[in-house]
């Protein structure tokens, strides 16, 4: 509580569950940090959710966020820390804080934060941690840029459709449509705590799957796959024909259990976008691991309140299990260690400086909602080209267009032009890598996501978003655009004028950059930058 911590993965803010300001960024950003950079963002807005009551049988932490991301969309965050406040917090556990603050993300949040409270203390003294424990909580003339109220006590089991984390709906209006499942998932970073996997086990015991139903589960760490196997919950599981994975993202990025063909999979996971699971045809929906546990049993997406199983709260151990015998600690050495490197592994690409003028085809015209998993997607079949950037290239947009990376060869790179929040989910850099790699040179959007955007102007793209949403409809792919003095329009801080060649026509463009970024999008990205500056030291 009460400190910061930079991630490169988006669902850092996790940890704001324990009064931590915990904020996910691009890898080069994190790297960066741990050379002794500074990190800079905006200042974000700060939204305060106001909450009161308690929640009902069956419903959770996840019912909560999910209830937000029906209200505010999954870009209605961006630009904005939510900040958890009202009596209702006291109501609230330590692991459905955790899974409220992951969650945080969809909303395209910078981060979430709740108070370090009574329950943050409970939770760390069952670490035995209790001497990191301070009180933290917003003074009482506190002011909020907006203010959103959630009565606990009114939510019902909640569920998102295919294919975005915000198309939520009441679970009960899906259970009356006998909607057939194929597979059913618990775990993932957002519900795979001790209590979670707790109540799988209660749930699952002396009952078995339904036969046309996979099912797996997958424990959220090492101490919480050794807790379940000391306190019995491991065997029900298993007894009941569940399949354990190991504690790792998994399914969540398609490695691995991926659904069938046109398949129906209910995961109690953060992310539903299209063809993230491994499967492009698959409906993936998101729901609690109470729902998720329900449907396994029937078949059939359930409310878990229609099972009649007496509801039961589990709680944390008194004492959790720790064992840290493989942390490895930093060497008192560092420089005898040594760096292996297969052939599997290059080094990154340089990028070039910025030209006079920006000028290309347009590789790819794309809609709203486009994700990272859209851009340049995980699972088993590409992440093991994770450091090999010419290989992992060749995947880039084989979601949305198969034909892209061959386009973007033969034509020298150019343009990508997207809709409204451009780049929404993972924080995977490798969406601006790989890009950069084929000769991208800029990306027009309606709007972009936080960390995308950051990691565009790390890796030497200029993202540039349409002053007139209309313009977008003036552009199409293949179309040749020129900015012509790129440098001194963005230097001059009035709209950035972009000629379309093919069209005969202008069209008004604005950027958020600051003089730094201009000055990282001139030297062609954060990595020549550092160089440049260490290089003058």
């Amino acid at each position: 509580p009460g400190k910061t911590l930079l991630g490169s993965d988006s669902h850092t803010p996790t940890s704001g569950a324990l009064g931590m300001i915990a904020i996910g960024a691009g890898g080069l950003d994190v790297a960066a940090a741990m050379a002794g950079m500074p990190y800079y963002l905006p200042m974000p807005k700060i939204v305060g959710v106001y909450l009161e009551g308690e929640l009902p049988p069956w419903v959770t932490g996840k019912d909560v966020i999910l209830e937000l991301l029906r209200r505010v969309s999954a870009k209605g965050g961006t630009g904005k820390i939510f900040e958890y406040f009202g009596p209702g917090v006291k109501n609230l556990r330590c692991s459905e804080r955790f899974t409220i603050c992951n969650m945080g993300a969809e909303l395209g949040a910078t981060t979430s934060i709740f108070p370090s409270d009574e329950e943050t203390l409970r939770f760390l003294k069952a670490q035995k941690r209790e001497k990191d424990w301070i009180e933290l909580k917003a003074d009482e003339d506190a002011h909020y840029d907006e203010i959103i109220e959630i009565n606990l006590s009114e939510l019902e089991p909640l569920v998102a459709q295919p294919h975005q984390p915000d198309n939520v709906v009441k679970v009960k209006e899906l259970s009356s449509k006998k909607i057939k499942i194929n597979q059913a998932c618990v775990g993932s970073c957002t519900n795979s705590s001790f209590e979670d996997l707790m109540t799988v086990a209660y749930m699952l015991d002396g009952r078995t799957v339904a036969k046309h139903v996979d099912l797996s589960v997958t424990p959220g760490s090492k101490q919480v796959y050794t807790l379940i196997a000391k306190y019995d919950a491991l065997e029900k599981i298993i007894d009941a024909g569940a399949r354990i994975l190991e504690s790792a993202c998994g399914p969540c990025i398609g490695m691995g259990f991926a659904p069938p063909s046109n398949g129906v999979s209910i995961r109690s996971f953060n992310r539903n976008f299209l063809g993230r699971s491994g499967t492009k045809t698959a409906k993936v929906y998101l729901a609690s691991p109470e729902t998720v546990i329900a449907s396994a049993i029937t078949g059939y997406i359930t409310d878990p309140r229609e099972l009649g199983i007496p509801h039961k709260k589990f709680d944390l151990p008194e004492e959790f299990y720790i064992n840290d015998n493989q942390i490895i600690p930093p060497s008192k050495e560092p420089e005898k260690v040594e760096i292996i490197r297969g052939p599997n592994i290059k080094p990154v690409p340089e990028s070039p400086k910025l030209g006079k003028d920006l000028r290309g085809k347009v590789l790819l015209k794309v809609g709203d909602g486009i994700s990272t998993d859209h851009i340049l997607r995980a699972g088993g079949k590409v992440l093991p080209y994770r450091s090999n950037i010419p290989e992992i290239s060749k995947f880039t947009f084989e979601v949305v267009d198969p034909d892209f990376y061959n386009r973007a060869k033969a034509w020298g790179g150019g343009w990508i032009v997207g809709g409204e929040n451009y780049g929404q989910g993972s924080s995977r850099e490798h969406a601006a890598i790989a890009p950069r790699y084929l000769g991208v040179i800029g990306k027009i959007a309606k709007s972009f996501a936080r960390i995308h955007w950051s990691n565009l102007i790390n890796n030497g793209i200029l993202p540039l978003t349409f002053i007139n949403p209309e313009d977008y409809d003036k552009i199409d792919q293949g179309d040749e655009l020129v900015i012509e003095n790129v440098l001194e329009q963005l230097e001059s801080g009035g709209p950035i004028t972009l000629k379309n060649l093919t069209k005969n026509i202008e069209i008004k463009l604005s950027h958020s950059l600051s003089k730094r970024q201009i000055e990282l999008i001139k030297v062609g990205g954060y990595l020549n930058y550092i160089k440049e500056n260490i290089a003058k030291k």
